[in-house]
């Protein structure tokens, strides 16, 4: 849970200068935010050449430190592949020998132990993700001292009260397996609140630190204060701010689609992504690409584009991606289901030997057995047929040629009467042959079918019935339709939109 609340430690000292002048230690400050802009904006082919010039004024300490962060942070662009972990490690436990060794020889000074702290925070981040509990807590409690004997020497060192309120809020929020273990380390107690005041403080005037903070804050308010719109607030900022770092943007569009429920809008942050990757404007443009397909790919699905989340996947599948760890048996994986979806079924056998082929070892997914599963499991084919018509008539009638589209849609309904997409897709066809009466009844039907269906969709339902009932003069009816509409959850944000203008046009009559 700590994840990258220390990338910022090395430098968190410098946010003395906005309040008073810099203390005599402080050196190299400006020269060491313009590295961690670049660690930040994930540019890491640079941040050497950053650091080069920094170490110089600001002390080698301060480049140890940061060398690990950017180590991290690369890390974490990949968070499941272990490629970097030696590495890390070794760089991490550098940080925090030179560091240890500086606060022996300047024990009176506020900045080797803040320095110290930070290296401990770096390599705390990492113990989390790989899952080493009780080592992670013996760094967090280096990280409490280090900290709290910075801020003993120097109270108006804002920035390291960040740390020290992450700790006091995780140990007052943490489960009880995690209290147990802060009790054999023999680690006091937290306080939420406190804690939560101080990350906002270091947040709030740190000069530095806010990119960091932001991030950690993003997964508090996300995960335990219950605000998803402020934690989506804060990735956005980092993202205006660091455009080229597919994290933040990525995190978005995970957060829209497992939080929000809002398949339009994390497909749509997903594209953005992709652009950005084909563009060369997002840093590690391949993993970004490959990443922002398979999120393309899965809200496709989502929706019931099964064709074009094929696409999507057969691209992934020909980049042969090695980054992300394990996307491409992932997608062999979710090809072969897309297959099946379809009716597919020779080549959705292909594709799940394909995933079990490469699959990893570890196999951290468990792609293999997943595979295997539905290799022996054959799908309805005829619920896979009628979706399979229930898509065609759909692109039919995107290309205007509504015969061959009422042929589909109608034996679709025939094969599947109770799937509301196919319902949906037959009332937009019959709006385009101006039936009305016959539209709004499937319409309703798609309604009445409610959760079995993807909400963009029943959302869309909604607002065409009310569009219908207002044509026909049910004023009374189109308001109630309007009214769901405006906040069915996981609805478009497109359709909410259409529907309130409708309710305020239809009350201001």
């Amino acid at each position: 849970m700590i994840r990258t609340l220390w990338g910022s430690a090395l430098v968190v000292c410098a946010a003395l200068a906005a309040a008073r002048p810099a203390p005599r230690e402080i050196r190299g400050v400006e020269a060491l935010a313009r590295a961690y802009d670049f660690i930040l904006e994930a540019r890491f082919d640079q941040v050497d050449a950053e650091l080069r010039r920094a170490c110089g004024p600001a002390p080698p300490e301060a480049c140890d430190v940061l060398s690990a962060t950017a180590l991290w942070w690369r890390i974490l662009l990949d968070p499941e592949s272990q490629a970097l972990d030696a590495e890390f490690s070794a760089t991490a436990d550098r940080a925090i020998r030179t560091t240890e060794a500086w606060t022996e020889r300047a024990p009176d000074a506020a900045e080797p132990w803040f320095y110290l702290g930070g290296a401990y925070a770096a390599r705390v981040q990492w113990r989390v993700l790989r899952n080493e509990k009780l080592a992670a807590a013996r760094d967090g409690r280096h990280i409490k001292n280090a900290l709290e004997h910075a801020v003993a020497l120097d109270p108006d060192l804002d920035d390291a009260y960040f740390g020290i309120g992450m700790y006091r809020y995780y140990a007052d929020v943490a489960p009880a397996a995690a209290r147990f273990l802060r009790f054999l380390l023999l680690l006091p107690g937290g306080d939420r609140k406190e804690g939560l005041e101080q990350m906002l403080r270091a947040r709030n005037r740190g000069r530095l630190l806010q990119g960091e903070a932001d991030f950690q804050l993003h997964v508090i308010y996300l995960w335990y204060e219950g605000n998803t719109t402020r934690a989506l607030r804060l990735l956005q900022g980092l993202h205006e701010r660091y455009p080229a770092n597919p994290i933040f943007v990525a995190r978005i569009a995970e957060i829209q689609e497992e939080y929000e429920h809002d398949v339009t809008a994390s497909l749509a942050t997903w594209r953005g992504l992709l652009a950005a990757a084909r563009e060369q404007r997002a840093n590690a443009p391949l993993l970004s690409e490959v990443q922002a397909r398979l999120g393309i790919a899965r809200q496709l699905e989502a929706l019931h584009q099964t064709d074009d989340a094929i696409e999507m996947l057969q691209r992934v599948v020909a980049l042969r991606p090695i980054a992300p760890h394990g996307a491409l048996p992932l997608a062999h994986l979710r090809l072969g289901e897309a297959y099946d979806r379809i009716g597919s079924r020779a080549a959705a056998v292909n594709a799940y030997r394909s995933a079990q082929a490469s699959a990893l070892v570890p196999d951290a997914r468990n792609v293999r057995q997943q595979a295997a599963e539905r290799l022996r499991r054959t799908p309805d084919a005829q619920r896979a047929e009628a979706y399979r018509l229930s898509l065609h008539g759909w692109r039919r009638l995107e290309s205007n040629d509504l015969p061959a589209a009422t042929a589909a849609l109608e034996r679709s309904i025939v094969l599947n009467g109770s799937d509301p997409v196919a319902r949906y897709r037959l009332g937009r066809l019959l709006q385009a042959r101006k039936d009305d009466a016959g539209a709004l009844a499937q319409f309703e039907l798609t309604v009445r079918a409610g959760r079995s269906g993807p909400p963009p969709i029943l959302g869309n339902a909604y607002l065409e019935a009310a569009r219908l009932h207002e044509r026909l003069g049910r004023t009374e009816e189109a308001i109630g339709y309007y009214r769901t509409a405006t906040s069915l959850f996981g609805a478009a944000a497109d359709t909410r939109v259409a529907a309130t203008r409708a309710l305020t046009r239809l009350r201001a009559k």
